[in-house]
């Protein structure tokens, strides 16, 4: 028997659900955007204008969830508009990414509650049914690995002649698995592969090749590679430890390929500096090992670039 307590709370919930979506349609409102509609065809929205769909059962999202969905893709500029719960995704052969954070959407009907089909029976009325949202959870299939071919996004191939063949070349040769698409940048151990957005994602193209070529350092450190630590968790003293291999061996790369490095990850800086200050000697150990991902990767060159860290005392340091 339904409580009263419960209808209480179950109504409170509807109220909360219902502001929580009408408080960001202001927000956007009053930040002079209209979430119907979205900057399409423009380089802030790396999907195509369409109508969301669920990946697995090809039905389209309809009513408010269109602008959540909509939003959720130009906000975090995904490249397509397929959705999928996380046990979607599991049932198609694939998975949701660890950390991956998730989109909350709505399921709107109408029911007739017990209570209300008693009294109506008891009154020879008809009973009122009353509508009802419930929330759940999707992931964009960007934020999925593991898909069939056929159900993960697919981005549409780089503009030709914004990858430098060189690098271009290098990629391949590597035999790294890299993937071009999403909308971030990263090297996922556990499976070895890399994966960045397209070249027309960043403001200048030169960037993409500074972040294909960190990618590439991280996935140097892979056990059949040269088997670096990636146990640190984000944050920790290991993770930055990484990271500052990373920028460094990419900073290497570039300059061997007379590309000009920068600093790809300036939000680092405070957890280098923690690592700097722990350990007189870190600098010299991930400057060394820097060196060592940098050879390994332009050693794969066909006119091998790696012969500038020839040489480099610091191989030796522990």
């Amino acid at each position: 028997m339904e409580s009263h307590r419960s209808r209480t709370r179950a109504g409170q919930d509807r109220a909360s659900l219902y502001d929580e979506i009408t408080g960001k349609i202001i927000r956007e409102l009053e930040a002079g955007r209209a979430p119907w509609v979205q900057p399409w065809g423009t380089a802030s929205a790396k999907a195509p204008l369409a109508m969301p769909k669920n990946a697995a059962t090809s039905r389209r999202y309809s009513g408010i969830n269109v602008l959540i969905l909509w939003g959720a893709v130009i906000e975090r500029s995904f490249a397509g508009q397929s959705w999928l719960t996380f046990r979607q995704a599991l049932a198609l052969g694939g998975h949701v990414r660890k950390g991956e954070r998730g989109t909350s959407i709505v399921y709107a009907d109408r029911f007739v509650p017990a209570g209300e089909r008693r009294r109506a029976s008891e009154a020879g009325e008809e009973a009122q049914a009353i509508a009802f949202l419930k929330r759940f959870t999707v992931f964009n299939t960007d934020q999925c690995d593991g898909l069939p071919a056929d159900i993960a996004t697919t981005a549409p191939p780089p503009v030709p002649g914004l990858i430098e063949p060189r690098v271009e070349s290098l990629i391949k040769a590597t035999g790294i698995d890299f993937r071009i698409g999403g909308n971030r940048a990263f090297y996922v151990p556990t499976e070895d592969y890399v994966q960045v957005p397209p070249p027309t994602a960043y403001f200048e193209p030169i960037d993409w090749h500074r972040t294909a070529l960190h990618e590439l350092v991280h996935a140097s450190g892979h056990p059949s590679r040269l088997s670096r630590d990636f146990s640190g968790g984000y944050g920790s003293s290991k993770y930055a430890f990484e990271e500052l291999i990373a920028e460094l061996g990419a900073a290497f790369s570039c300059a061997a390929l007379g590309i000009v490095p920068t600093v790809r990850h300036a939000d680092y800086i405070g957890f280098w500096l923690e690592v700097l200050l722990e350990d007189n000697r870190a600098i010299v150990r991930a400057a060394s090992q820097a060196s060592k991902a940098a050879d390994y990767i332009l050693g794969f060159l066909p006119n091998s670039a790696a012969g500038v860290m020839a040489g480099d005392t610091e191989c030796a340091v522990a």
